[in-house]
């Protein structure tokens, strides 16, 4: 069985486990206390003493992954979210406001993406949809994939795959130009929609009335049985680094898009060898608004399929989804859940487990178990540059001795725990020595159910699958509409990059 085990935690701290910001503070707190104590004002000393308790439980204690002071400032920024009405997201088209049909209209952290056309290529000459997001300086482009899976495959094809996973994100970072790679799954059970289709067309006028009324009673019971899976491949380059490419092409939107044709033909290649998928698909600006559209609302796949098949026999039908009405109509932020249109979304984060995680693990996290239910699931890759990992990885090992030392220093024996995180830091600087890259990977899982099933009873469902699959969740409340746009909606939204106002 692929295990993948060889991880350890971002920052290592140094002394008992704080980091150098941490001891910092505290030590600055403390100081006060000491002049108290020095001038012998024993009951200032006291009020002190309880302060800086008061402080080291804000800085340091961990309440539900965060501390006490971010919880603060989180619910402080939501707080004041809702009472001004920002937290709120209405349509352009829902009031009638429309000025470009064309025009993204997307709520939250996808309100600054720009969607252009990129120059035709591929035998085809389709001009693949590039994505310029604003507010991040990013800019991404977006494959539909096929892969097999690993539930069937053997020991040696899983290892296979894993590498192949590997090889891709090693090829990454060596273009020195990709920062992110965001793999994005979604289920939902299936609406029949192909075959229904497919069955509308190829009936007979003249079939017999039990095969009809048998061939009707198949397609319900598959279609309650029967899972549809999506999956989406995207990959991200910061302005700061295109730009400077780009100039060998020229300049504007039409040298990035050049550049990212390039890179697209180097994922593409690595995607269809060793990672195993069978089709890689870029998508179009048409093809990227279903994809956004049918995120925010599943329901409407079935419908546009109709005026796809409709429009392959009657040309005058509009089978295309304008960016404009891409999004919600209506989408509301909550601390608990959020709200699009008729849906209610809420998502969590997982950790990964100390023994590892076998590859294809994640396969209950995205198993629907209630009708009309959706999951999703984020799998991103953050890359690290070279240099910057060497850096890194030079002050974990670092801070792993200094921790080390210190515990010896007071006589404090290390869990087995301490002991195996300090052999990773010790065993990353190898491998990057062998050109292995570096990347931080982290997991969002999302659960979209219609209104007006309890969002709360959802979430739990999804938290057990998650610990079903051997991980622990961690919910993502006062970010519930940040957790959805990038676990559900394939634009290159990340929880690792800040907006650039």
């Amino acid at each position: 069985m692929a295990v993948y085990s060889d991880y350890s935690r971002d920052r290592i701290g140094w002394f008992f486990g704080l980091t150098g910001t941490q001891v910092a503070v505290l030590g600055t707190a403390a100081l006060p206390v000491f002049l108290a104590v020095n001038r012998q004002d024993w009951g200032l000393a006291g009020s002190l003493i309880l302060a800086w308790a008061a402080l080291l439980v804000l800085v340091t204690a961990p309440i539900r992954g965060r501390s006490a002071t971010g919880w603060l400032i989180a619910w402080s920024a939501c707080t004041i979210a809702r009472v001004t009405g920002w937290s709120r997201f209405r349509s352009r088209a829902s009031v009638g406001k429309t000025r470009d049909l064309d025009e993204v209209d997307l709520p939250g952290v996808l309100s600054g993406v720009v969607i252009h056309d990129g120059p035709p290529s591929g035998p085809t000459q389709a001009r693949v949809a590039i994505i310029q997001d604003h507010a991040c300086r990013t800019w991404a482009v977006t494959a539909a994939i096929s892969h097999p899976g690993v539930g069937m495959a053997g020991q040696h094809q899983r290892a296979g795959f894993g590498t192949g996973l590997a090889d891709l994100l090693d090829g990454c970072v060596r273009t020195e130009l990709i920062d992110e790679v965001l793999f994005i799954v979604r289920t939902v059970p299936d609406d029949a929609a192909e075959r229904t289709l497919w069955t509308q067309r190829h009936r007979r006028p003249d079939a017999p009335a039990l095969a009809v009324a048998i061939s009707d009673q198949i397609t319900a019971g598959l279609a309650a049985a029967s899972v549809r899976t999506e999956a989406f491949i995207t990959i991200v380059v910061p302005e700061a680094r295109l730009s400077r490419e780009a100039r060998e092409f020229g300049r504007g939107i039409d040298a990035r898009a050049r550049v990212l044709l390039q890179l697209m033909g180097e994922v593409e290649a690595q995607l269809r060898a060793g990672f195993g998928a069978t089709s890689v698909a870029w998508l179009t600006s048409p093809e990227l608004a279903v994809a956004v559209r049918t995120g925010f609302a599943s329901t409407e796949r079935a419908g546009i399929i109709e005026a796809q098949g409709a429009a392959a026999i009657d040309p005058a039908v509009n089978a295309s989804i304008p960016w404009a009405q891409a999004g919600p109509g209506i989408a509301q932020a909550s601390g608990r859940h959020y709200a699009h249109d008729a849906w209610l979304s809420t998502s969590s984060t997982l950790k990964l487990p100390d023994r590892g995680a076998a590859l294809g693990a994640l396969a209950p996290v995205l198993v629907p178990t209630e009708p009309g239910e959706r999951r999703s699931l984020l799998v991103a890759f953050p890359l690290v540059a070279q240099t910057t990992a060497d850096r890194q990885t030079a002050n974990t090992e670092w801070a792993a001795d200094m921790a080390e030392a210190v515990r010896v220093k007071a006589g404090i024996r290390s869990r087995a725990r301490e002991r195996a995180e300090q052999a990773r830091a010790h065993g990353l600087d190898a491998k990057l020595a062998h050109g292995n890259a570096l990347a931080r990977p982290y997991a969002v899982a999302t659960i979209t159910v219609p209104r007006p099933a309890a969002i709360n009873e959802a979430g739990r469902r999804l938290d057990a699958s998650i610990r079903r699959a051997g991980f622990a969740p961690l919910r993502l409340d006062l970010a519930h509409d940040l957790g959805f746009a990038v676990s559900t909606i394939p634009l290159g939204a990340s929880l690792t990059r800040k907006a650039d106002r």
